[in-house]
């Protein structure tokens, strides 16, 4: 009988050895791709670090600023773990990479005193991007329309620069759904109007103030909370966007600033009857005609305004009782006459109503106090067609007011006969 072969053995020793050499290596390729997939995964995508350094090449320190001293693009750590103003979040693409969601540069952050520069297009292609301030800085040049393509924006805060031209309408359009907060205020040089398509758009504040914006106010989106138009050069009437269907459909519309333009015509009093409307300022424009303000319901008090302010225009016609309940009321600097309504005494002397300014109007009679003005109440009532009831009705006065505490009599009666004075 002959003998088992020896090499048996041996074979099935290598057939192991080859079989463990062989799981090692799956585990170490899966190692390294599951390496590779945390690499991708904690590393900016390309399209974004190329954007950030456009923006780094676009934008530059001011004298004295350090701003940009953390944007080093040779660093391991990569511009979301030590870029200042950066934030990232991981997208859901495959393999996965981190998008630059938040974007706020400049004034504020590092004790810098602001950038300079012009804002690059590539700032558009920062597809993640959800919040981008660059507020309170000295860049100037246009507004990059590419921003309007921004598909996740919710916030955009250019406030305070030198940007100018006219606004990117897409900006001020629906083909923005997601973009909510838009600021643009105190540039001074950004122009143009607004379009009628802006009754479609999504935004929920909308700050232009300050800049050299012309034409009329369209419909508002009824999404709207805040919308600042002041200082700039818009007119027209307010009819088109406050007629009488206009409260319905602005529902949350709260804080709202006309303010410095050149707006004409009568106040729409559907701009009282909005129900949310906290503060309003239509002050120095060309508003005319008498005011009228819808009363409150039977036994309701006047809506509980923060602040109306309507001075410096040229309203005629007696102050509406039913603004008894703003908290400052401004209608000094306008062509009012009458007697002060009783509500609205009764609110001052009650230290409701703290700001009552009626200063430079034709008012003829002011209800005697029955208890002392409170002395957290600022009232005025210099410069009008009666004498003053007592020293404390002109002593919140400010400078402007002057020093005189009743208008000559001759004013009065050309007034009273239908005349100017």
């Amino acid at each position: 009988m002959m003998a088992p072969s020896s090499s048996a053995p041996l074979l099935f020793l290598l057939l192991r050895i080859l079989l463990i050499l062989h799981l090692c290596l799956l585990s170490q390729q899966q190692q390294q791709q599951q390496q590779q997939q945390a690499d991708e995964a904690s590393s900016l995508h390309p399209v974004d670090a190329a954007a950030l350094l456009d923006i780094r090449r676009s934008l530059r320190d001011l004298a004295g600023s350090d701003f940009f001293s953390t944007w080093d693009f040779s660093a391991s750590s990569g511009p979301c773990a030590s870029f200042a103003g950066v934030v990232c979040s991981p997208d859901d693409d495959s393999p996965p990479f981190l998008r630059v969601v938040v974007l706020t540069l400049g004034s504020g952050l590092a004790d810098s005193p602001g950038l300079t520069g012009a804002l690059p297009p590539s700032l558009g292609d920062l597809a993640g991007l959800r919040l981008l301030s660059l507020s309170g800085n000295l860049i100037s040049g246009p507004v990059p329309p590419s921003l309007a393509g921004l598909p996740d924006l919710h916030t955009l805060d250019l406030g305070d620069n030198r940007l100018g031209g006219p606004i990117p309408a897409p900006l001020l359009l629906p083909s923005s759904p997601s973009l909510k907060v838009l600021i643009l205020a105190g540039n001074g040089d950004l122009s143009g109007e607004i379009p009628p398509e802006f009754s479609a758009s999504q935004l929920l504040h909308l700050d232009l103030s300050r800049n050299r914006l012309s034409g009329g106010i369209p419909q508002l989106p009824s999404t709207l909370r805040y919308l600042s138009l002041s200082a700039n050069s818009m007119s027209g009437p307010l009819d088109a966007a406050f007629s009488g269907a206009a409260a319905p459909l602005l529902p949350d519309l709260s804080y709202l600033d006309l303010s410095s333009n050149a707006f004409a015509g009568p106040v729409p009093p559907a701009l009282f009857a909005l129900p949310s409307l906290s503060s309003l300022f239509l002050q120095r424009n060309n508003l005319s005609g008498q005011l009228d303000v819808p009363p409150p319901p039977q036994g309701a008090p006047p809506p509980p305004w923060a602040v109306v302010d309507l001075s410096h225009n040229a309203l005629s016609g007696e102050v509406p009782g039913a603004l008894a309940g703003a908290g400052s009321l401004y209608v000094n600097n306008n062509r009012l006459s009458g007697a002060v309504p009783e509500d609205v005494a009764r609110s001052v002397f009650a230290g409701r109503m703290t700001t009552f300014y009626a200063q430079h109007n034709f008012l003829t009679a002011f209800p005697a106090p029955p208890l002392p003005v409170p002395d957290s109440v600022a009232l005025c009532l210099s410069y009008n067609c009666m004498p003053l009831p007592t020293p404390a009705t002109a002593a919140g006065c400010p400078a402007s007011a002057g020093p005189l505490p009743s208008r000559p009599p001759y004013q009065c009666r050309t007034t009273a006969a239908g005349g100017d004075a």
